[in-house]
């Protein structure tokens, strides 16, 4: 069975109130998954790549967000199957939890649209159970009084 590791961010910033806005990529259906969705950004660890430059470097290509701070005491596993290509594949993918101050976003190619959302739209936007786990996650760690 082949295997996917892969780095990915929750990216959020706050509005003038200091209230947290995150932010989703809307993904076109592929190989992979048969219908369009939306979810964090994410891409391939490139060899010689630590998981916080993939998270840098994806978010830059798939965003153009370079203003992106990883935040201390976030970092979550998810693993899934999925087929390809009548392949099956364990994808892996590590999540940090980043703060930018930029709201301009210029999505790349691969990409269909952008949103940011408050945390409960945000929640209702997402389509997989592992990502509305790693949002909540998220949003209870800013919350958190050391944050």
């Amino acid at each position: 069975m082949a295997k996917e590791i892969s780095a990915g961010a929750i990216v959020f910033r706050r509005d003038a109130r200091g209230q947290p806005f995150y932010l989703l990529l809307h993904y076109p259906s592929s190989p992979k998954t048969k219908r369009e969705y939306w979810d964090f950004p994410k891409g391939h660890i490139e060899k010689g790549e630590t998981e916080v430059e993939t998270v840098k470097r994806e978010v830059q290509e798939e965003t153009g967000i370079k203003d992106l701070a990883i935040l201390t005491g976030f970092k979550e596993t998810i693993s899934y199957m999925f087929q390809a290509k009548g392949q099956k594949i364990f994808k892996t993918v590590v999540f940090f939890l980043g703060e930018t101050h930029q709201k301009e976003v210029k999505i790349s190619p691969e990409h269909l649209a952008y949103i940011w959302l408050p945390f409960e739209k945000a929640l209702l936007q997402l389509k997989f159970p592992n990502a509305k786990k790693l949002l909540r996650k998220a949003n209870n760690l800013i919350f958190s009084p050391s944050q």
